[in-house]
């Protein structure tokens, strides 16, 4: 992206009333960030249907000595700036409607369509939880996933640990700027996470881990996964809002369950019981589920017997090859294909026994 553009995105993002949602549909059908903050008040009222009040906070920004700040600080410390319409934003994000029109990710790069689950749990853990989170993770070694958590007290660092000890990729994503780290104490485990992972954030520099920021932070915890396992939480806390937020992105959530006299497990059980959460005991019940394949070079064996395949058609088997399943939305961004295309060449290959197509709009290959 060229760099101008990129500052107009940046500025953008800082104008209050521009939220994640009206910020894609601005730009998607402007065209550019710059179309809109270079705009007269005529066409940002008449062409873009914005009130006159909002038309004239994008006509009067002018604090752009903070974007390039920004910008600066960001080449400085080899933080990425991630846009929601780029290739290296967290594709599984990109479906979610309100997540955040622009990253900043420190790290090891990202590697697309890669199996991602996110982790979480009370901070206040029992040694259950602990036993549990520990084994999750060396259960998790031969499916090739990427552990997502919240860098948090409890769960959430004795997962990114335990990720660090079996070389599994992990992810924090912070409330707060990349600038910093909180807790102070997680700041040398965040450094470790950086060689096979990294760290994720939304915010400007010189943002602090404010109250509000934490439920926001879990969106994006929730979005950028294949599904979310809760390993011990009261029945109040983040964990449950983390919860809940992937229940509504029609995204899996898995439970460990717990002694129903015992608080630290009554919301998992609560999930349960009210089938927003499956039960499971173990990494091999998730990867069970989920449809994962641990022999990967079976997969990559099957393309010699597709000989009569158009190119189109290819390029979605080449998509699936390298995943074990994949909702029809994702399909069109990892292809870049239209709906037609997409529509005609699944036809065909589920008629050539290739792939099958699923409830949910979800397509695997029969291999």
């Amino acid at each position: 992206m060229e760099q101008q553009e990129l500052m107009y995105r940046l500025a953008m993002s800082q104008i209050n009333g521009i939220g994640p949602v009206r910020y894609k549909k601005m730009i998607e059908f402007a065209g550019s960030a710059k179309s809109i903050m270079t705009a007269d008040g005529k066409f940002l009222r008449k062409t873009m249907g914005l009130n006159p009040k909002m038309a004239e906070m994008i006509r009067s920004f002018s604090d752009y000595a903070l974007i390039e700040s920004e910008i600066a600080f960001t080449e400085k410390n080899n933080i990425q700036i991630l846009c929601f319409d780029e290739h290296t934003y967290p594709q599984k994000l990109k479906l979610c409607a309100d997540s955040p029109s622009v990253l900043f990710y420190k790290g090891t790069p990202m590697v697309q369509n890669k199996r991602v689950l996110s982790v979480i749990g009370t901070r206040s853990y029992t040694e259950y939880g602990k036993r549990i989170c520990e084994e999750l993770v060396q259960q998790l070694l031969p499916y090739d996933v990427c552990i997502v958590s919240g860098l948090a007290y409890g769960i959430d660092i004795l997962t990114h640990k335990a990720c660090i000890k079996n070389e599994v990729t992990t992810i924090g994503v912070l409330a707060h700027s990349l600038d910093s780290i909180y807790p102070y104490a997680h700041t040398g485990t965040a450094a470790d996470m950086q060689l096979n992972g990294g760290l994720l954030s939304e915010y400007f520099s010189n943002t602090k881990p404010e109250k509000q920021n934490f439920p926001s932070r879990n969106r994006i915890v929730a979005g950028m996964s294949d599904a979310t396992v809760v390993i011990e939480t009261d029945i109040k806390g983040g964990s449950m809002i983390t919860a809940d937020i992937a229940y509504s992105y029609n995204r899996d959530v898995y439970c460990y369950p717990g002694k129903v006299t015992d608080l630290k497990s009554a919301g998992c059980n609560f999930l349960i019981k009210s089938l927003k959460a499956q039960l499971v005991t173990c990494g091999e019940d998730i990867a069970t589920h989920l449809g994962w394949n641990t022999i990967v070079k079976k997969k990559t064996q099957q393309r010699q017997l597709f000989l009569d395949l158009s190119p189109i058609e290819e390029k979605i088997v080449h998509v699936l090859q390298e995943k074990t399943a994949v909702h029809i939305d994702e399909l069109y961004i990892l292809t870049d294909l239209n709906s037609s295309q997409i529509a005609t060449s699944i036809l065909n290959l589920e008629m050539q026994n290739i792939i099958k197509v699923m409830p949910g709009k979800m397509i695997s290959m029969l291999f």
